[in-house]
């Protein structure tokens, strides 16, 4: 008997909580919960150390929660399955897919993509800062340091829904995803979810030494040049998502995150590196 085979994790996790009635309560619905929640008070006390005024918190959340979900959402069907959607554009939208003899079956929102939830952050939150007359570098600072711990539990909402799995392997770690196949693999997802945590603590001790003398952007810049770099190197450990991306020499996910790379190295050590933001 293989000796490290004893040290593999089995993983075989049913997907929903419980249930309430024919509802079900799926652990990758409360983790991303979770996620927000983190975030959602982590913005809110660096808004009450900065006295910025509840009337411009309280809507903050709004255009946060929306434009992720739809910009993932977006992401996952135009990236990834854009033959498919473009043909059911409705499911873009709807958490159902309709059936061929017809009627429909609810599914849930089975696709999201980091990197189209990002963009479509961005792009709100350009909108938020334009309607409540605030910096936009000010406030991509504070979104970014809470942003590594939202993507912390979206890594462990894909664990628990044994999903985005990582290539075959014989590490000692390894996890066997038993509703995907019997292989041993490496846990990407864990992998994204411990370091993005790492970055969370970084962060927050870096915001707390240094938010006062830090340049505009220089956290955003921060952010997206440790997760997206992250998430480049981490991509040669995971099994394609989609068949088109078999042969590639790069994976949608990898070019897909070099834009916010660049992005995230100009405004780290580009853009006007002497001004400082506003406290």
């Amino acid at each position: 008997m293989n000796l490290l085979a004893l040290l593999y994790i089995h993983w075989n996790i049913d997907p929903v909580f419980f249930h309430i009635g024919g509802f079900e309560v799926r652990y990758y619905g409360l983790c991303w919960v979770i996620g927000i929640a983190f975030s959602y008070f982590m913005v809110r006390q660096i808004y009450i150390d900065k006295k910025i005024g509840e009337n411009k918190f309280d809507p903050l959340f709004f255009y946060c929660f929306v434009s992720i979900l739809l910009g993932a959402r977006l992401g996952h069907c135009l990236f990834y399955e854009p033959e498919y959607y473009i043909n059911h554009v409705a499911e873009m939208f709807l958490p159902v897919r309709f059936l061929e003899g017809g009627g429909w079956k609810f599914t849930g929102y089975q696709g999201l993509a980091s990197h189209g939830g990002t963009l479509g952050l961005m792009i709100a939150l350009i909108l938020y800062c334009k309607r409540y007359k605030m910096h936009i570098l000010d406030v991509f600072d504070i979104i970014a340091v809470a942003t590594p711990i939202c993507a912390c539990f979206i890594r462990l909402a894909n664990l628990m829904n044994s999903e985005i799995i990582g290539k075959p392997t014989t590490v000692p770690w390894a996890f066997v995803f038993e509703k995907v196949d019997m292989l041993p693999r490496h846990p990407a997802q864990l992998y994204e979810a411990i370091a993005y945590f790492v970055f969370f603590i970084l962060m927050v001790v870096l915001y707390k030494a240094y938010g006062r003398k830090a340049h505009r952007g220089f956290f955003f810049g921060l952010c997206l040049t440790e997760i997206f770099v992250f998430r480049f190197f981490v991509e040669f450990l995971k099994e394609d998502q989609v068949d088109f991306e078999q042969g590639m020499s790069l994976n949608m996910g990898q070019l897909l995150s070099i834009p916010f790379i660049l992005i995230g190295i100009y405004f780290l050590f580009f853009y006007r590196s002497t001004q400082k933001s506003v406290q």
